[in-house]
Order: structure tokens, then C-alpha cells, then sequence
């Protein structure tokens, strides 16, 4: 009986570990998806990249933003990496808005 707990331990921590890792991530995408709107909007407004850099930092701390205008419309992009046992893998997220939009 000890022989056989001894084994699934560790395999049981391993799958809670996936779990919570996967579950963390899911929530930060949605995170930058949220922030990457609202970055896109700001920049549609007017705001300046700065500005959109702001906004998107006070939801995502850590996330890098790249923007993209081609004079009609302007997009945001976000990425993070979300740390932990997921480190590696790289989240992303891109919304645009019209230039000129309230």
C-alpha cells in the first residue's frame, strides 16, 4: 500500500501542477486579450503609445506591446509569457480599432 502511494504522489501533484499552470494561462490570455482592446481603442482615439503602453500595463504587468497603423487602422499587440512550468510558451494577442474612433 505505501509502495503504490509512493508512486501515484508524485504523478497526482504532476497532473495538479499541469492544471493550475494551464489554468493560470488561460487567464492571462484572456487578460491581454482585454488589454489589448483596450490599448487599440486608446490608440485609436489619439492616445499616445505611451499612453496605450500605460493602459495595458495597469491589466498585464510585464507584457511587452507592439503597434501597427496604417493610417485607417491601428493595432495592438500583446504578449507575456506566463511564468512557472509554462515559461516557455509565449501568450499573445492583437485587437485593432479605426483611427479617429471615440
Amino acid at each position: 500500500m505505501t509502495a503504490e502511494f509512493a508512486v501515484a504522489l508524485p504523478a497526482i501533484a504532476l497532473v495538479l501542477a499541469a492544471t493550475l499552470a494551464s489554468v493560470h494561462a488561460v487567464a492571462l490570455q484572456v487578460r491581454l486579450a482585454d488589454a489589448a482592446a483596450d490599448a487599440a481603442r486608446a490608440l485609436g482615439r489619439g492616445d499616445s503609445v505611451d499612453a496605450a503602453a500605460g493602459i495595458a500595463g495597469r491589466q498585464v504587468e510585464g507584457a511587452s506591446l507592439t503597434v501597427v497603423d496604417d493610417g485607417e487602422f491601428v493595432c495592438a499587440t500583446l504578449s507575456s509569457h506566463p511564468g512557472g512550468v509554462l515559461a516557455a510558451l509565449e501568450l499573445r494577442s492583437e485587437s485593432c480599432a479605426m483611427r479617429g474612433g471615440l
